[in-house]
């Protein structure tokens, strides 16, 4: 371990864990403009949200079976618009380990105000007991803990025969690991994340079985105007046909599309998620080989390979100061640990960081800490 400031920076310093890095070699130059200024309802404008969402299904390798729409509001707006819709028919079991799972389960019970919803849980850095999960109820859950770095390992734990739905907050596991669409009836994801697009949309995939609960099911609640996916107890199909429900920033939409298109030159899904895991296994050889680190997910086959958190063997202040010292050297941005986890370092690992970017961050985090352990 050297505790000399290293000779090389990464390239790009940005391991934000959203928004995330945008695609090697982004400028502004790349987005095609000849939408801007146009009505999202003009054929032009309907034209480019149906390719972008026809280039989500080609690069997420989403099955015809499922319909994908363009929400508003981010993943937040994705998965609030699926439990307020889709929930209240049948129990449900609210699945959490890390802070936005428990944003869920918060919503559902102080919100929803669902008398029939069981917590299942964990604390940072493992995941509850999935054994326990009953199917006959609807279940929610984050695939992967963007703020604990735990993600579940598959979807076996999933029957096909469930009664009830699963919905799926993906938001930092989409593009990055691998999504089993026959055990997920609900998916959400922003396009932040790991494709490094801008912020405010969400993506909501839907399968056939919340389908037919949506045409089948009225909430005991009002529904928003941006939360109401039927119209006289049938679908609005242009919803997933690039009829967005509010306004969208088609400025987002072209960053999007030209991530998609990217993803595509480098593989595809297969190509996102290798990049993803060489840049995890950079970190996780880092760790390994460092007595005072640790990943926070505890199991192997737990941790993610995008929200890669870790703490240090110190006193909490560190890892601030290690924060500090590496933003002032313009060495790595936004790498501090989340504010309700345990204090740390959360290291974004998605596709579109460079895995040489992450090799020389390496050696900063050495000279960071031995910095803020000086005495």
């Amino acid at each position: 371990m050297t505790t000399t400031k290293p000779a090389t920076r990464p390239a790009c310093a940005h391991f934000s864990s959203g928004p995330c890095a945008k695609i090697p070699g982004w400028t502004a130059e790349l987005l095609n403009a000849d939408v801007l200024g146009r009505s999202h309802r003009s054929r032009l404008g309907k034209a480019r949200l149906k390719r972008a969402i026809e280039l989500t299904r080609e690069v997420l390798e989403v099955p015809a079976t499922h319909l994908i729409g363009i929400v508003p509001a981010s993943d937040t707006g994705a998965v609030e618009m699926a439990m307020w819709s889709l929930l209240g028919a049948r129990p449900v079991d609210m699945l959490a380990w890390e802070s936005f799972g428990d944003g869920w389960v918060s919503d559902v019970v102080k919100q929803l105000k669902l008398k029939d919803a069981r917590k299942i849980t964990a604390g940072y850095g493992a995941l509850p007991d999935l054994s326990t999960v009953n199917f006959d109820h609807d279940v929610v859950f984050t695939w992967n803990g963007t703020t604990s770095g735990v993600r579940v390992p598959d979807a076996n734990w999933i029957p096909d025969d469930r009664k009830g739905l699963t919905i799926c907050d993906a938001t930092s596991a989409a593009f990055a690991q691998p999504l089993d669409f026959t055990k997920l009836d609900v998916v959400t994801f922003s396009w932040q994340k790991v494709l490094g697009g801008e912020g405010a949309h969400g993506v909501l995939i839907l399968g056939p079985r919340a389908v037919e609960r949506l045409e089948s099911y009225v909430p005991a609640w009002p529904l928003p105007k941006i939360f109401r996916l039927t119209s006289g107890g049938k679908l609005i199909s242009g919803i997933f046909e690039g009829e967005t429900i509010n306004t969208p920033s088609m400025l987002c939409v072209e960053d999007y599309i030209v991530a998609l298109e990217w993803a595509q030159r480098v593989g595809g899904l297969t190509g996102l998620m290798a990049r993803a895991d060489a840049n995890a296994a950079v970190v996780q050889a880092w760790i390994d080989s460092r007595d005072f680190a640790a990943n926070l997910a505890k199991v192997e086959a737990t941790r993610s390979n995008t929200s890669v958190c870790l703490t240090l063997q110190a006193d909490e202040s560190v890892p601030k100061k290690m924060v500090k010292l590496l933003d002032a050297e313009k060495a790595a941005f936004d790498i501090g640990s989340y504010r309700d986890a345990p204090p740390g370092l959360r290291i974004w690992c998605g596709a579109t960081v460079e895995t040489s970017d992450l090799e020389a961050l390496m050696p900063w985090l050495d000279w960071a800490y031995a910095q803020a352990t000086a005495v």
